[in-house]
Parts: structure tokens; sequence; C-alpha cells
């Protein structure tokens, strides 16, 4: 997606070579489980998400593009398909995103504890469901990167894909030179709703990152940038959800992140002070790494019977919309 140039023609065949990847991996998975599909829910990839109108050939436009062809998994698997869930927010005035707030206030909400929902992906986000809340008081937002830095990082100085087990970052020592400045980006003071990807987080960043940085202690680099996941998720639930959104006891976190040991334990580091206390979402039934694939199911079903999943007081919409677009087998 930060390619300057792409061809059109490759980006239509990736459309329906995905949808094919993951009709396989859907078939091969029902054969392992002896399971029987009757609906699938499937986000896609995202190649592109604006969720902040701009100007576009003479019209102001938010735009989202998620590829990989739902009508293709549907006519493989005989199953009907809901896919493509961001466009109908947007269209309602939302950011398209985020979308996964729809599963945490199912799961979490609680009329004793106020929980935050944390799912470190790529991107981190947050879900704050205060004690006895209804959905008009959820409030949701990306908090900035999760891991997308910290992988690109770690791919850039040490050929590796990640950090496994946070194994380099613990080894480093944290440059907060650089922390202090990047923390004075406007994203992070900018008050929710407020979604973030690859536009804002990715490589540009992380070769800004790296500047900063330099070049003497790379396994700093490295605990510099899982540091600045754990920040990032501290300040904004110190600036946008305490004091303002009721009393919270807990923060639930899933995600890949959640594998991180040196990461969590930052995290910790950054709660402590706030009295909040960290859990998995394994415990709450949940895998840690399969809850947004658990929240596109349960959207899917709500869609197929007609009725809106998001959160308009998490996306910025103006009024619930029922999402997805199906094909039918």
């Amino acid at each position: 997606m930060n390619a300057e140039s792409a061809r059109v023609a490759d980006l239509a065949r990736l459309n329906f070579l995905l949808g094919e990847l993951y009709a396989d991996a859907i078939a091969n998975t029902t054969r392992r489980h002896r399971i029987k599909l009757d609906l699938i829910g499937c986000h896609g990839q995202t190649l592109y998400h604006q969720g902040t109108p701009a100007r576009f050939l003479g019209r102001t436009l938010a735009v989202t593009w998620q590829t990989g062809e739902g009508a293709l998994i549907a006519a493989q698997l005989g199953v009907p398909v809901v896919s493509d869930f961001r466009p109908s927010d947007m269209a309602a005035g939302g950011k398209g995103a985020p979308l996964v707030p729809f599963l945490d206030y199912v799961l979490y909400r609680d009329i004793h504890v106020g929980r935050i929902a944390q799912n470190i992906g790529g991107i981190a986000n947050l879900t704050a469901i205060p004690a006895k809340a209804d959905p008009t008081r959820v409030v949701a937002f990306d908090t900035g990167p999760g891991n997308m830095l910290i992988d690109a990082v770690t791919e850039k100085l040490f050929k590796k894909r990640y950090d496994r087990d946070g194994r380099i970052a613990a080894s480093g020592q944290v440059f907060d030179r650089v922390i202090k400045k990047l923390m004075q980006a406007p994203f992070f003071r900018q008050a929710p709703p407020k979604t973030a990807g690859r536009e804002e987080f990715g490589h540009a960043y992380a070769q800004q990152f790296l500047r900063l940085c330099g070049r003497t202690d790379n396994r700093g680099a490295v605990a510099t940038a899982t540091a600045l996941t754990a920040k990032t998720i501290g300040d904004a639930i110190r600036r946008f959800v305490l004091g303002k959104r009721g009393n919270f006891q807990e923060i639930v976190v899933s995600g890949g992140g959640a594998k991180n040991p040196t990461l969590m334990a930052m995290l910790r580091n950054e709660l402590a002070p706030l009295g909040i206390t960290l859990r998995l979402s394994d415990e709450f039934g949940v895998p840690t790494e399969a809850k947004e694939a658990v929240a596109f199911a349960v959207m899917a079903y709500e869609t197929w019977h007609r009725r809106p999943s998001n959160v308009p007081s998490a996306t910025g919409a103006k009024r619930p919309a029922i999402l997805g677009k199906i094909s039918y087998a």
C-alpha cells in the first residue's frame, strides 16, 4: 500500500486471489474441526483507509478499500458471506473504524466493573465500557501504533519479521528523548473519535523513528518502539477515558501484542499508577489472536438478521447502521 504506483490489473487479480485463499482457509478449518457453516463474516484485507473526509476531484470524500472477493468465497463454499463492513458506517457519517467495539460491549459489559478492552494488532485501539453502560456511553478509538512500528523496526534492523517474545526489546535501553519527541505528535492529543493505519504509522513513520533513534544501538531502538506502544496506550487512557467516562478497574488485552511479555510488562507499569488491573481476553473465553475473527462473525450474524452493529459513539456515525455486503451462495 506504500507503493508509488500499482497496476490496476494486479489489484483486481489480488482481490480474487485473496478470495480463493480465504475460501481455502475456511474449508481447511471446517474439515479439521468437523463443523458445518451457515454464514461467513469476512472483513477482508485493508488496502487503504481514510476515515477523515478530504477533497478529491471536486468532492469531499472519506474512503476505504478492503480486498478479498466475498462472492467468490460464497460460490466456492456454498455459504452466504458478509464482507466489506466499513463503508456502511462511513455512509452514515462515521469513520468506518473501529468496528470491534460492538463485540467488546457484548463481551465485557458488567454492572459492577468498568472495563477497557485494549486490542494490540498492527494499530492499537481501545474500547471503554463503564459499569452499567448502554451502547451510547461506550467510547472507542485508535490509540496509536501497536505492533506495526515494532515489527518494522525489528525487520529493518534484525531481519526478523517480529520480536519473538519481546526478547530484543528486553535486552535494550529505552530512548526517553525519542519517546518525548514522538509523543508531541498531534494525533496523540486529538480527541476521539479517531482512527489510524499505515497512513499514519507505517513505512514513513518507521523511517522517521529510526532517524530519531540513530544507528548506535539497534536493541535500544526496538525497546523504544515497544515502549512507545505502551506509553501511547497509557496516555490515551489518562487523557480521554479516566475521569470523564466513569471508573475503570480492568483492562482486557487481546491481539498479537498480548503475546509480547516485554510489551505487557511495560503496559503494566504504565497502568499501575492508575489502579487498573491487566487481564487477557483468554480469561473471557476469546483467544487473544482470534478476537477480530470472532467480532466479524458476530457482526455478520447481526447483518444477516438486519440489525445494526456499528457503535456510533465510537465511529462518529450519525446513526446506527447495518454493516457489510451480502454475497449469496
